[in-house]
C-alpha cells in the first residue's frame, strides 16, 4: 500500500522548554551574572530576554544591569555558565523528546529553529543524542532579528528546502509561537512549565497540547487547519 500524502513539507522544532528542560538554567545563570553586579533577576528581566538572539539579549542585560562591560562580554560569560550546566548534567531532556523526535523525523524532514547560540545547541544534541537526526540546526544569532520575529523559522525551513509555510512548527513560548505564526507555519504549542505562555500564545497557536509525545503530524490536516485528520 501506497504511503499517505504528507500534510506538511518539514517540522521545525524550538529547542530550550520544548526538547531540553534549559529555561530555568538560563534563568540562574543569567540571575547569578546580575547578582555579581548588584542587581536582581526578575521575572520582567527573564520575559525581556526571551527569544530573543544573542545580540539583543546580552544587549538587555548590559542596559538592564547598568553593567560596564561591553555586550559581548556579558554574552560569552552566560553562555559559558549555561554550557556548563549542559555538560555538568544539570539540564534534563524533556521527557519523550527523543523518541517524539526521532518517530516525526522518520516521516518528516526536520530542523532545530532555537534562540540559543551554536555553543548551546550542540551541547543540547549531545544530550539529546540526536546529532544525526535533525537535517538543519539554525541559531537565531544567524539572523537579524531573534523571536517573535519570524527570522529563525524561515531560515530552517529554507535550510530543509522547504517553504515555512508549509510547516509545522513545535514551540513552548510565547514569542515562539508568535515567531511561528509571522512565518506563516502551522504552529503547534507545548506549554512550558518553566515560564508559563501568555494567553497571547495560546490564541495564536494553531493547537494545543500537554506532551511533545502527543504531537502527531500525522493527525492535522496542515497549514490553516487545527481539526485533526478524520
Amino acid at each position: 500500500m501506497a504511503e499517505p500524502d504528507r500534510h506538511f513539507d518539514a517540522v521545525l522544532f524550538d529547542m530550550d522548554g520544548v526538547l531540553v528542560d534549559s529555561e530555568g538554567q538560563w534563568d540562574e545563570v543569567r540571575s547569578a551574572y546580575a547578582a555579581a553586579h548588584g542587581r536582581p533577576w526578575t521575572r520582567e528581566d527573564q520575559l525581556a530576554v526571551m527569544g530573543a538572539n544573542s545580540r539583543q539579549w546580552s544587549e538587555t542585560m548590559r542596559q538592564r544591569l547598568g553593567a560596564d562591560v561591553p555586550a559581548e562580554q556579558i554574552k560569552a560569560e552566560v553562555v559559558a555558565g549555561v554550557v556548563a550546566r549542559f555538560r555538568s548534567g544539570a539540564v534534563a531532556v524533556v521527557p519523550g523528546a527523543p523518541e517524539a523526535v526521532r518517530r516525526i523525523a522518520a516521516r518528516y524532514p526536520v530542523a532545530i529553529a532555537s534562540s540559543s547560540p551554536r555553543e548551546v545547541i550542540a551541547a543540547a544534541l549531545d544530550l539529546l543524542g540526536l546529532q544525526a537526526v535533525f537535517g538543519a540546526t539554525v541559531s537565531a544569532d544567524e539572523v537579524r532579528l531573534g523571536k517573535p520575529a519570524p527570522d529563525v523559522y524561515r531560515l530552517a525551513a529554507s535550510r530543509l528546502g522547504a517553504d515555512a509555510e508549509r510547516c509545522l512548527v513545535i514551540e513552548d513560548s510565547t514569542n515562539g509561537v508568535l515567531a511561528g505564526r509571522a512565518a506563516g507555519a502551522f504552529v503547534v504549542l507545548v506549554p512550558s512549565q518553566a515560564v508559563a505562555p501568555s494567553a497571547a500564545a495560546f490564541e495564536a497557536a494553531d493547537l494545543v497540547v500537554a506532551r511533545l509525545l502527543d504531537v502527531n503530524p500525522d493527525r492535522l490536516r496542515g497549514p490553516g487547519s487545527p481539526l485533526p485528520v478524520a
